[in-house]
Formats: C-alpha cells, structure tokens, sequence
C-alpha cells in the first residue's frame, strides 16, 4: 500500500510540472510516466484519464492554497497580501491555473467554485454589517482582489510583461497591491 501511495504521489508531482509546463493539451502521458518511473498504464488506473488528472493535480493545489491563505472578509487588504506571495511564490501553480482558463477542456474542480461562492457571501456580510463597503458588487470585489494579487505573477501577461522594473521591489508592490484593495473597499 505505502508504496501505491509513493507512486500516486510521484505521479501527481511528475504530472504537475508536465502540465504546469504544457498545459493539457500538450502534455503526454508517455512523459509523466517515464519521468515517474512507472507504467503509463498505472496512470490510467489510477486517474481514468489524462483530463482527471489534470483536474486532480490542480485541485490538490488549490486545497493548498485554500489551506494556507484563510479567507478573511474583515482584512481584505492582508487577505490580499497573502495571495500576492502565494502566486509569486508558485509560479507553477499560476500556470496550471492559466491553462485551466485556457483549454478549458476539464471540469472546474467543485472545491474551487464552493471555495469562490463560500467568499463572495462572507463579502456580502461584511458588506451588511458595514466593514465592507457597497459601492460594489461582492463577486467584482472578489474578482477585483484576485486579478490585482495574482497580475505581476510570471504567467500574467500585464503585470511582468509590461512592467518588468516592478519585480525588483516585490515588498513595495505588494504594500501597494494591499493599498489598492484598501482604497476600494472603503467606497
């Protein structure tokens, strides 16, 4: 059994840095398995198929960062700040999530629109009880909050693409990222 679950884990670290790097469509389950050591069959038995496995891999990371970055509703601007480090800190994680976006061609893991849904009302009761402004909707904010956290990470076509200077004081982006979230939820 210990060593099923060695192999599972190697596959799904293997399959991480094959999709993180090709996305799904150009990913190949010949490539997971020979840089796993195991039989491609075993994927198959394991995952069913190469888009459940995609789903698995990028689920397990979200989980992750649900894990280590609580949702707090009361200090959106730190809330803020935590996912700016998390998405520069995981640069492979943005890309598995770009190429999600992209291809479009897996289910949405249930997690992440539970996970989406669970903050929006969390925002709209701050909102109620005043912490929060209203000039806005919660699922702008929210949205809002995650494009402004996640846009200098490598993968986002803006923020280090356009603005390159920006990266070499990664301390004053984020302090101005957290400010920007500030600012807008005290409209």
């Amino acid at each position: 059994m210990r060593n099923a679950e060695a192999t599972r884990e190697l596959i799904l670290k293997t399959a991480m840095d094959e999709f993180s790097a090709f996305g799904i469509a150009g990913a190949r389950v010949e490539r997971i398995a020979k840089t796993a050591g195991c039989n491609k069959n075993l994927i198959y038995v394991y995952f069913e198929n190469k888009e459940t496995l995609f789903t698995t891999v990028l689920q397990r990371n979200l989980d992750r960062a649900f894990e280590d970055i609580p949702f707090t509703p009361d200090d959106l601007p730190e809330y803020t700040a935590k996912v700016f480090d998390f998405a520069m800190a995981n640069p492979d994680v943005m890309r598995l999530l770009m190429w999600s976006n992209l291809e479009k061609t897996t289910a949405r893991p249930p997690k992440r629109e539970e996970a989406h849904m669970q903050k929006v009302q969390e925002i709209r009761h701050a909102q109620s009880s005043g912490s929060v402004g209203a000039a806005f909707p919660p699922n702008f904010i929210l949205t809002l909050i995650m494009s402004l956290a996640t846009a200098w990470s490598e993968s986002n076509p803006f923020g280090p693409a356009l603005d390159p200077e920006s990266l070499k004081n990664l301390g004053a982006l984020r302090e101005s990222v957290s400010r920007a979230v500030a600012l807008m939820i005290r409209a």
